[in-house]
């Protein structure tokens, strides 16, 4: 991970000093009086990451010796940056950065390096001590994991993250997991999956919580002992050595206590207690920015702060971790690169959900950070996505911090940015969302926050996200601006961690340095060079630089270059590179390309980052390019992955890549689906509502979604999915989840099934289309639409299913847009029906009336009716249809006049009045003819309205004529007639077809209002007859009866419905029948309220019901319309009209009034007042809002008068299509024979095929096919209208201009790039052809026949511009093959806390000289210290260590082999040299013997088949020269292949020969490789050999012992592939790894090989053994993958 950071004001990222407890190491360089600061990481145990390595109690490292000279830390590098102090004061000193005028040196006690302080002498000597007890590590071995619950309580997670993270450690080794990290992945699994509660912004609820978690889990620093400094704080004060004044102490540091009289160490004198400063932080005199805020112990562990930001700052995970470091001093850019920058760095933080990281003070590359985040939120195209933007600065450098200590937490805290009168203090960003201010218990001391960012960045990227089944693990990427000594250690040690780092052009300072060298080749990166870059960029502060300085200078640059697959250079408009975001993304999948995978992990790893960004641009041209050829099969986990993230881009982007629906779907996938469902979309509730009511059920079935899909969809159509049988339920049941680790190999289980077991859906687009739309994903559901074959019934159940949704959903907008997608899923079949029309109308029309097996048995018409999509239905070939089905086999084309002239007179059908569709019933006169025309719905319409009518005459007849005490013959016709209208509903409620069952029928039935309209006409007519027949109630029954005709004659309504004409004018009628209603409400306020009033003023103590009613409603009412009562007022009052005492049952009460002189007495003013209020409000204002109500009605309606009526023609059309031919009463005939026909024969009712047809599988498979050609056409018609629009036009203008402008200026830099790259490369040739002339002149004159100097080669071509810094093969053999042993000079010394020498590739012959160079000694303690070599006491000077007397080098000492494989090597001082050159450590190091440590591997190695798209690569066929492993210039090196894309074995068809039939095939080898547990690589089963063993100590544990012998025999019969010097990490100065590797090959199928596989048996249950494909990717160590590229070419098989 990143190591520092942030060094202070000065540079982000910069040497800082050690904080209290951590590791860092301060030395004293040369004739320097105040040891400099040099950042040590702290120890951190990356073989297990799981537990931490504890600290012990001896002086010395236990699990090694530290020795150097006297007075010397041993672990040291001496070479950093330092200023004088007049540099210093006049602010050009950098020594975590430059050039503010202050340290970021200070020493323990806070103090500057301008002067030593009062106790320098002591500290000095303290801070040795406090080096040994920082380093004092025990053996990563002891560590084991501890196991963590799925979940962790806070204190848990303080205990477990404390252990963890005790100590941090930069070593080039990458990590693994964390213990925690599967539970926090499962814990993540839940967070996708349930919503995270909203809290209001200032909750109690939310106060409480902080209030009571931060102060329990997170502490802060105090200073506990008070003692005096020799400085003054910048008031004048006296100050503590941690720097801060006597008020700012507790009182418990002002006591005497036992601290008393000891020295000042803030390891012991600063204590945890809980923190006082946390919560919302607002900016004052900035409007609404508000943040959140914590101050913490510098030594909080990072899964509690993750903690914090995740669970109670309510943090999103995010997709990607991005950390800028660079300058802290205010530094100029470009105003484009400035732009671009910023603009780049929000959009990659905003699409892919990231946090970026920085220092958080208003400084520097933090403010340009904080500046871009507030232009965005300014910018008119923000939306409510905040940008995270996390802040992790010191506590003691903040300014105004003050403000924010509250004990009980400020909500919100007030903070001042006072930039002015900071002094050397620093202000905190107003533009950033969050801060972690780290706190040591010092004031002023900067870089204390370092440790703590490098530990929560690190732990944050060993977190794993999982979204939509996807798990990554969160990359990190370091983008780096301007900056100074410290951004070079800080792009080292994340270059060093595998961090991809962005360096920003053009910035200054550090980046520009590493700019300018970036596209040269590493052996061209010399001390002179980067001694003039130093003094380019850094012109005021480069005469601080020392020879060591730029010796660590130009040896960091070397490894950082070396690595060009993690470094990515932005150069502002050059090779292509515009945006800042498509830079950093293509960075991270660039440096995923060069780690070591498994067959196709690699690509699998970046498509998962590019759908976890959701940035399908970066998948586009980074990921599905010629260089992968994709199978579609290994997309669909990354397929089901974006359907479930709503990631519409990446689905179309796999279906152009080949994945089918149809391939995709299966049962286990669907029901996934299903289980993942949005937890905001109102299915997913109803779905737990279903499961709710069937406690029984274990888990989400697809039956339990058909039941849904079926209330959602109408009871008129059929289950979707099946119920589950018995023996089907392990398959619904058994859902494997989808875990696609990019750690591991995909997991593929969901796509898995046994082939005899049927898995596909019946219809797999219609299911992920339903999936889609019923979480209302416009876009998603428009892409799988559009593979859809059955298109308009999808379409048409689409918009049913929405607006039935819509209409149970609560929320306004949601429901909104589910009716705007309804409404563009009805145009959507409307415009494919219209194509389909066009082209035939026959078979448009089958389509519309095609059983649909996918859609539950339905038809796109009943689909249409029941969505109520009144625009399909009103088509025109909608509506044609119609009109056929209603003039049955007759022509439309025949008058009206005709066919009622043919039914009086029905012997005219054989004139030919009438013609017919059939030209069989054209031709023919006879009883068919007659059949066929009476069965046309139109002739049954108008003989049913013939019989309605004379029907209602003669019940008009009956009532008014001829209604007599006993029934006369009249009457007994109108029951018969009744009694077949009874018959008929009857008929109609019991008609079945579909095979609904009586419940769906009924309610079917009852749901049309006119039928609700006859039962209610028919039980009353029932009523008024059993009154008519009883003698006493005749004349209740007559009312009755009475009453009933005015029902059935509404009854003429719906018959008139058909009619063009009326048909609108009726349905308007029906729509202000509503609007009376509400008026009739309005109105009855209005009339009781004058009523009552009235009635009480006029009218004393009325007590006749009747004529209160009367006097309160029905004169209230009358008066409405002018019936003004008399006695209103005195004018027209008679006593004579009315009853003095109300005993008249015939006269209304009089008024109140004056018995003697009989004149009114109530107030005739108030009554004639409330009279014309009356009148003025129903009068004017009711009535006028009535006829307003109807006008807005009728104009409403009007407009879509049209389309309602031919929706509600279709109900008369269908169901006088489906009704007997002969009228009432004569229709009982035919009730009869239905009656035989279904009771006594069992004969079961058919639907007539012209309104539900089933077509034969061929035909309708035909018929879809066609539909789906149109479908097609009307999608392209769609994008032809797109394009003609204008706005479109104008946005297609300026991308092509664009395109243009981008082309030219590619083609510029190609060809600018070519030139310069040929001119470079002829200079390279005649510098090498001039030093070959010399070499060969030199072997003349000396006149041998050959020299001991191995002659140059020539040098090869360098990678063009145009290619950036994608190397190839090529380069990659240049740079690994750029000086000797790269790996074994790493700065870091592995599994140790030692620091080497920095030697860059120019100094690491002996033969150069070096006069600086002074590498520290170490040597490892071991257990077995009788199989190593002894050594001398570590502290004494190598001058006096003991001779190794008894040790005889370049000989067999013993059972020990000293000789080199390399030659004779020498021995300078008692020790020997490598042979190789400098490696920067003396001593032992982690090896068991000085001088050669020789090891064997064997290469164990079976035969398989490839495919024949790998290129052949250079090969060479017999036994190889000895070499080394990553040997120099003039040595023979075994670089990587050239071969091309690496393939997947697999079965190959073969022929009756038995002959694979593919073209040349390649051979491909596996390899046998193990896996430790406390190891990320795998590695062969090799390595060293106990004294008198054959066989390595790896291959005894991966063998069981019963094979050693067998074993032993095939090594003897092996052929050795390589035999020399191995660049190993643990190589030093005086002693190496050789090793001798010996392939044992099986070419095929053996006995042997059978018996070997049946032997393996790794004896450590943690150890892995597999056999792997032999790639140049295989995720080996690389010193051993030279070593499979031998016995790849030496069995002529791919590498």
């Amino acid at each position: 991970m990143l190591a520092s950071l942030q060094g202070g004001p000065e540079e982000v990222g910069g040497v800082a000093p050690p904080a209290p407890g951590s590791s860092g190491c301060r030395v004293l360089p040369r004739g320097s009086s105040s040891p400099p600061l040099l950042p040590f990481p702290r120890g951190f145990n990356r073989e297990t990451c799981q537990q931490p390595l504890r600290r012990q109690t001896p002086a010395r490292v236990r699990s090694g010796v530290l020795c150097g000279r006297p007075g010397s830390c041993s672990a040291r590098s001496r070479f950093s940056p330092r200023a004088s102090d007049a540099e210093r004061a006049s602010g050009h000193a950098d020594g975590a950065g430059d050039g503010a005028g202050r340290t970021l040196l200070p020493d323990a006690g806070g103090a500057g390096r301008g002067r030593p302080s009062c106790a320098a002498a002591a500290r000095v000597a303290r801070a040795r001590g406090a080096l040994s007890r920082t380093l004092r590590l025990t053996s990563p071995s002891k560590a084991c994991p501890e196991e963590v619950g799925d979940r962790m309580e806070p204190s848990t997670l303080m205990k477990a993250g404390s252990e963890q993270e005790e100590g941090f450690e930069v070593q080039p080794r990458k990590v693994t997991d964390l213990g925690s990290a599967p539970n926090l992945r499962r814990n993540n699994s839940s967070l996708c999956k349930k919503r995270r509660p909203q809290y209001p912004f200032n909750s109690c609820e939310k106060q409480e919580n902080l209030s009571s978690w931060i102060p329990e889990n997170i502490k802060k620093k105090e200073c506990m002992y008070f003692v005096e400094s020799c400085k003054l704080s910048d008031a004048g004060k006296a100050v503590c050595e941690c720097r801060y004044t006597r008020e700012q102490h507790l009182e418990e540091a002002l006591r005497p206590h036992a601290f008393q009289d000891d020295e000042w160490d803030p390891e012991k004198h600063i204590q945890e207690v809980p923190t006082d400063a946390f919560g919302d932080i607002a900016f004052t005199g900035l409007g609404q920015k508000v943040g959140k805020y914590v101050r913490v112990s510098q030594d909080t562990p990072s899964s509690v702060i993750y903690h914090l930001m995740t669970q109670h700052w309510g943090l999103d995970i995010p997709s990607l971790l991005i950390s800028v470091t660079g300058g802290a001093k205010d530094f100029n850019m470009k105003p484009q690169l400035k732009s671009i920058f910023r603009r780049g760095l929000v959009k990659v933080a905003q699409t892919t959900g990231a946090w970026i990281i920085t220092g958080g003070s208003h400084t520097g590359v933090m403010k340009q950070v904080g500046e871009a985040v507030r232009d965005f939120s300014l910018s008119s195209s923000h939306n409510k996505a905040e940008v995270v933007t996390i802040g992790i600065a010191t506590w003691g450098t903040v300014h105004n911090r003050d403000g924010l200590v509250h004990p009980t937490g400020g909500f919100p805290a007030e903070y001042i940015v006072d930039e002015e009168g900071q002094g050397h203090l620093t202000c905190l960003d107003s533009n950033h969302s969050h801060f972690i201010l780290v706190d040591d218990g010092t004031h002023g001391r900067y870089g204390v926050e370092i440790a703590l960012r490098t530990r929560l960045e690190k732990f944050i990227s060993e977190q794993t996200k999982e979204r939509g089944g996807v798990a990554i693990k969160i990359p990190i990427v370091c983008v780096v601006l301007e900056g100074g000594p410290g951004t070079l250690h800080t792009i080292y040690n994340a270059i060093t961690q595998g961090t991809p780092c962005v360096v920003v052009e053009g910035s200054g300072r550090v980046a520009d340095v590493i700019a300018q060298v970036a596209s040269l080749p590493v052996s061209e990166i010399t001390i002179s060079l980067t001694q003039r870059k130093l003094a380019m960029f850094f012109q005021e502060i480069f005469e601080t630089f020392t020879e060591g300085d730029i010796v660590e200078w130009t040896k960091k640059i070397q490894d950082i270059v070396r690595r060009r697959q993690l470094l990515t250079i932005f150069r502002e408009g050059k090779d292509g590179q515009h945006d800042v975001d498509v830079a950093i993304l293509q960075a991270l999948l660039k440096a995923s390309r060069s780690r070591a995978h498994f067959g196709h992990e690699n690509w699998d790893h970046q498509l998962k980052l590019a759908v976890a960004w959701n940035r399908v641009d970066i998948a586009r041209s980074e990921i599905f390019t010629d260089e992968r050829q994709w199978k579609p099969s290994e997309l669909h986990p990354m397929m089901t992955a974006a359907l479930i993230s709503n990631k519409p881009d990446f689905v179309k982007l796999f279906l152009e890549n080949g994945v089918r629906l149809q391939d995709l779907v299966t049962w286990d996938t669907l029901l996934y689906l299903y289980e993942n469902l949005s937890p905001s979309c109102l299915f997913h509730c109803k779905l737990q509502k279903v499961l709710a009511r069937e406690p029984t059920a274990p888990a989400l079935l697809m039956h339990h979604v058909a039941q849904l899909l079926q209330e959602l969809l109408g009871d008129f159509t059929q289950p979707l999915y099946p119920p589950p049988l018995s023996n089907d339920q392990p398959r619904l049941l058994t859902v494997p989840h989808i875990k696609l680790n990019v750690q591991g190999v995909s997991l593929q289980s969901l796509y898995k099934h046994p082939s005899d077991h049927v898995t596909f859906t019946m219809d797999p687009v219609r299911d992920l289309l339903i999936w889609a739309i019923i979480q209302n994903r416009r876009e998603l559901a428009e892409i799988i639409w559009a593979q859809s074959q059955d298109c308009i019934a999808a379409a048409l159940a689409c918009s049913k299913i929405l607006k039935e949704l819509s209409k149970e959903e609560e929320d306004t907008d949601s429901s909104e847009d589910m009716l705007a997608l309804a409404n563009e899923y009805e145009h959507r079949a409307i415009g494919v029906f219209t194509e389909c029309y066009r082209k035939d109308e026959e078979r448009a029309q089958k389509l519309l009336i095609r059983v649909s097996e996918a859609w539950g048995k339905t038809t796109c018409l009943q689909l249409a009716l029941e969505a109520k999509d009144m625009k399909f239905v009103s088509h025109g070939g909608v509506q044609a249809f119609l009109t056929k089905v209603w003039w049955g086999k007759l022509c439309v084309d025949n008058g009206l006049w005709r066919v009622l002239l043919c039914m009086a007179f029905f012997p005219l059908l054989c004139t030919g009045l009438v013609s017919f569709r059939e030209k069989r019933l054209q031709a023919s006169c006879g009883l068919a003819r007659v059949r066929a025309f009476f069965n046309a719905p139109v002739v049954i319409f108008h003989l049913n309205t013939l019989s309605y009518f004379s029907f209602l005459c003669l019940f008009a007849y009956v009532l008014m004529v001829d209604f007599q005490p006993s029934p006369s013959r009249s009457e007994c016709v109108i029951y018969l007639w009744l009694f077949s209208l009874v018959c008929e509903e009857l008929r109609q409620l019991l008609y079945d077809p579909d095979g609904c069952g009586l419940a769906k029928t009924a309610l079917l039935y009852f749901g049309d209002f006119w039928n609700k309209l006859d039962i209610t006409a028919i039980l009353l007519f029932l009523a008024g007859l059993s009154c008519r027949l009883i003698p006493a109630l005749l004349y209740p029954g007559r009312i009755i009866l009475s009453l009933d005709f005015i029902m059935f004659c509404l009854r003429l309504m719906h018959i008139f419905t058909i009619s063009k004409t009326l048909g609108p004018k009726i349905i308007i009628l029906k729509r202000m029948m509503k609007d009376v209603f509400f008026f009739i409400f309005l109105l009855a306020v209005w009339v009781v309220s004058f009523g009552v009033a009235k009635q009480a003023i006029l009218i004393h103590n009325e007590s006749r019901v009747d004529w209160i009613f009367r006097g309160v409603v029905y004169q209230s009412y009358l008066t409405i319309f002018g019936h003004i009562p008399a006695y209103i007022d005195a004018v027209d009052f008679n006593l004579d009209q009315c009853s003095p005492n109300g005993t008249d049952p015939y006269k209304p009460k009089c008024p109140e009034s004056d018995a003697s002189r009989h004149q009114p007495v109530f107030p005739e003013w108030l009554t004639v007042t409330l009279l014309c209020l009356y009148l003025l409000f129903t009068n004017i204002l009711l009535l006028n809002l009535l006829i307003a109500m109807f006008n807005y009605t009728f104009q409403q309606v009007q407009e879509h008068t049209d389309q309602i009526w031919k929706f509600q023609r279709h109900g008369l059309i269908e169901e006088y299509q489906g009704r007997p031919p002969a009228p009432p009463p004569f229709i009982l005939l035919s009730h009869l024979h239905l009656f035989i026909k279904r009771v006594i024969l069992k004969i079961p009712a058919r639907r007539h095929k012209q309104l539900k047809n089933k077509l034969e599988k061929n035909e309708e498979s035909v018929l879809l096919s066609w539909e789906m050609y149109l479908k097609e056409s009307y999608l392209q018609s769609l994008q032809d209208q797109q394009r003609q629009r204008p706005e479109q036009k104008m946005q297609d203008i300026s991308n092509r201009v664009d395109t243009m402008v981008n082309l030219l200026e590619m083609d510029l830099l190609k060809q600018s790039g070519s030139m310069e790259q040929r001119l470079s490369s002829l200079e390279e040739q005649v510098a090498q052809t001039a030093r070959a002339l010399h070499w060969i002149v030199k072997t003349l004159r000396d006149g041998g026949l050959g020299s001991g100097e191995e002659p140059p080669t020539l040098a090869p071509q360098k990678a063009s511009e145009g290619q950036g810094l994608e190397l190839d093969s090529r380069q990659e053999v240049e740079d690994l093959g750029d000086a000797p042993h790269v790996n074994a000079r790493h700065l870091m010394y592995p599994d140790s806390p030692v620091l080497r020498f920095p030697v860059p590739n120019e100094k690491v012959p002996w033969e150069t000289e070096f006069l600086i160079y002074d590498p520290p000694f170490y040597t490892a303690e071991r257990k077995d210290r009788d199989s190593v070599d002894p050594v001398g006491k570590c502290w004494c000077p190598p001058s006096t260590l003991e001779p190794l007397s008894q040790v005889r080098f370049n000989a067999v000492d013993g059972p020990t082999d000293r000789r080199s494989f390399q030659g004779s090597y020498a021995v300078r001082d008692g020790l020997p040299l490598n042979p190789m050159g400098r490696t920067g450590l003396r001593g032992r190091g982690g090896l068991s013997r000085f001088g050669p440590n020789h090891t064997l591997q064997p290469v164990v190695t079976r035969l398989i088949v490839w495919d024949s798209r790998v290129p052949e690569s250079h090969s060479r066929r017999g036994r190889p020269a000895v070499r080394r492993v990553g040997a120099g210039p003039g040595k023979e090196t075994a670089g990587p292949g050239r071969g091309g894309v690496s393939r997947v074995p697999r079965r190959w068809r073969r022929n009756q020969d038995g002959a694979i039939c593919r073209k040349g095939i390649k051979k491909v080898l596996e390899v046998l490789v193990v896996k430790h547990p406390l190891s990320e690589h795998w590695a062969l089963p090799g390595g060293s050999r106990e004294p008198g063993e054959t066989l390595p100590r790896k291959l005894k544990q991966a063998l069981c012992r019963e094979f050693w012998p067998s074993f032993e025999s095939l090594l003897k019969r092996g052929t050795e592939v390589y035999k020399g010097y191995v660049d190993d990490p643990r190589n030093t100065d005086n002693a190496w790894i050789e090793t001798v590797a010996i392939s044992v090959h099986f070419p095929d199928q053996s006995d042997e090989l059978k018996r070997l596989n049946s032997h393996l048996l790794a004896r450590d249950p943690r150890m892995s053994i597999q056999w792997q494909v032999v790639d140049r990717r295989i995720p080996l160590y690389a010193n051993l993958k030279t070593i499979l590229q031998e016995a790849a070419t030496l069995y002529g098989a791919h590498y």
